[in-house]
């Protein structure tokens, strides 16, 4: 009796060796506004899709968030270009968005840190005008908006009291694209209201974020920034190196999903969610299922 039980325990034991362990879920953080939840969201649902385990933790400070992502406690985010560089990294100098890119990518490696394929989504600061106003109707880059005011045309912008000062902000751009605005020209305020400044017509431009929802839901039209002045922010998956080695099939999945996200894809499922009052969770579920990635 007693050697049977022996070898039952052992049989038991041997049984309990075979069984695979259970890996430790995949933390997916976010930041704290609109885009962050949702890319959390999305990138939480795709992967439960995929079958793996997923532990959601978002609304984070940017710093907290990529702290958290250094010591272990986060496994995968979407984190900015621009805001790697710039912020984290304190590297000052102008940049292309492929050297942008590199350079973060090299830098946070030594981290532990692997930055998968960038989206073209870049939710950098950019200058708008109302699709429907005659008098920006030729205006279609920085540059005609340059000769607009060489011209002596009487345009008036909204930006914020950060960006009349920063370097990357309109001194910076003044000086690249060759122009000067009049103080009569400028209108400053916070940044949530120069998105209604220029939909109300208050003013001719306004200062926005490149993938704002508000963009699409009122009809504006982004400048483009011929002279690529603004920093890249473009939005690319991170994730720890540790992580990618315990499951390999997880840079595929997220590089997918990061090839279906552009400044037109998160400008409207940011809307969905601030202008429609869409829950981020049906806003996610319909953009996995009309995306193909389900």
């Amino acid at each position: 009796m007693k050697l049977s039980s022996r070898m039952f325990a052992m049989a038991a034991l041997a049984a309990l060796w075979a069984m695979p362990v259970q890996a430790k879920p995949i933390v997916v953080g976010g930041k704290n506004y609109t885009e962050q939840l949702l890319l959390a969201e999305i990138t939480t649902q795709l992967l439960k899709k995929k079958g793996l385990e997923v532990d959601k933790r978002d609304g984070i400070g940017s710093q907290v968030l990529r702290d958290a992502q250094i010591s272990g406690q986060v496994d995968v985010y979407w984190e900015y270009t621009g805001t790697s560089l710039v912020t984290y990294n304190k590297i000052k100098d102008r940049l292309s968005a492929k050297d942008t890119y590199e350079r973060v990518k090299e830098l946070d490696a030594k981290l532990g840190l692997v930055w998968l394929q960038p989206s073209s989504a870049n939710n950098t600061y950019a200058l708008a005008v109302r699709s429907d106003d005659p008098k920006t109707a030729s205006v279609k880059t920085l540059s005609d908006l340059a000769a607009a005011f060489n011209a002596k045309k009487p345009l008036s912008i909204a930006i914020n009291a950060e960006f009349s000062g920063r370097p990357d902000g309109l001194p910076g751009l003044q000086t690249t694209y060759g122009f000067k605005a009049g103080r009569a020209n400028l209108k400053s305020m916070d940044s949530g209201l120069t998105y209604q400044a220029l939909r109300d017509s208050q003013v001719d431009v306004a200062l926005v974020f490149a993938t704002d929802g508000r963009i699409q839901a009122f009809k504006f039209r982004v400048l483009t920034d011929d002279k690529e002045f603004f920093p890249n922010y473009a939005a690319v998956p991170v994730v720890r190196a540790e992580i990618l080695k315990a499951n390999p099939a997880l840079e595929a999945t997220l590089n997918a999903l990061s090839g279906k996200l552009s400044d037109e894809v998160l400008q409207g499922l940011n809307a969905k969610v601030d202008v429609d009052k869409t829950p981020i969770e049906e806003v996610a579920r319909q953009f996995l299922a009309e995306s193909g990635l389900n």
